[in-house]
Parts: C-alpha cells; structure tokens; sequence
C-alpha cells in the first residue's frame, strides 16, 4: 500500500490536537479528597522483648530493630513503628517514625530518651526515602518489609511476620 503525504496529514492534524490537548490539561481533579494525615501519637516506650531486628546493608556495623509491639498502620495509610538502633559504638537511639508507602516518604515524629521519654522532633517533615549504601534503613523498611512494590501493608501482623522473615514475601 502506498501512502501519500496528503492522506497521513489528518492523522497527523488529530495527533498534534490530542497531545497538545494532554500538555496543556491540568490533570488533576480538584474535587477528589485530599490526602490528611492521622494524629501520630507516640507509643509506649520499647521494651527489649519486643524487638525484632532486621537487615540493613553490609556496609553498616549498627543494629536496626522495630519495637514490633508499636508496629501500626493507620487509616492514612502511614505505617508508623519505633526504631531502636544501637550503634557500633554503643550509643542507642529510639525514634518514633512513620513511612509514606505511596509517596516514598519518611517522617520523625519523635525522639525516645534513656529516662522512657520522648521528645517531639523539631523538624518533623516528610521526607523522601534514598537509596543510599550508608544510612539505608528507611529504604530498607520501605522496599523489603513495609512497603512490598510500594503499597503499605495492610496490618502490623504482616509487618511483624516481614520483619520475622527477614523480607516481606512480596518485596522485589
């Protein structure tokens, strides 16, 4: 079949129209709801029983564990957990977090004190998750336990049984 440049120019005309249409439309619809986070309210304090390790990279001597007692899933869709991580020099550190699975986001709510305290964080934003060699342990939590292909778990006993297994059995 032969094809003259006169018979493709409509289809030409009505592709230029359609992607200009795309490019220039706001996409976005003004009526749907808008995402509104939970109050995030600290747990009790970790207790050593109910810490479960999990795997952060070779490339760091520190210990990572979740309180799996404070494990929780909100309407919001936040997973929120207290982090417990002791350091190769034998420092430990608590914090009170949560992680945007949707929006690849972390967030310090507050930070755990030696006397079973916690502090509300200062800077207490929304941040993005980076997959960093050093320093990894929110991207670890995201991709490998809390968030399998970026969609939060469901309940805190399928965050525990993640953290039991090392890897959320559907994480890539």
């Amino acid at each position: 079949m032969k094809w003259h440049g006169w018979t493709l120019w409509p289809l030409l005309l009505l592709t230029t129209v359609a992607m200009a249409d795309v490019r220039f439309r706001d996409l976005s619809d003004p009526d749907a709801p808008k995402w509104t986070e939970d109050e995030a309210v600290p747990p009790e304090f970790p207790k050593t029983e109910n810490l479960l390790p999990f795997y952060v990279s070779e490339m760091t001597a520190h210990r990572f564990m979740i309180d799996a007692s404070t494990l929780q899933v909100g309407k919001d869709g936040v997973v929120r957990y207290v982090l417990v991580v002791q350091t190769s020099g034998g420092a430990t550190n608590i914090s009170f977090e949560g992680i945007r699975c949707d929006a690849r986001e972390f967030r310090l709510y507050a930070s755990g004190h030696r006397e079973g305290r916690w502090t509300k964080a200062r800077l207490s934003e929304w941040r993005p998750i980076e997959n960093k060699p050093v320093n990894r342990h929110h991207a670890a939590l995201s991709r490998d336990l809390f968030c399998p292909n970026g969609v939060a778990i469901y309940t805190p006993d399928e965050g525990r049984d993640a953290l039991r297994r090392g890897k959320h059995p559907e994480a890539l």
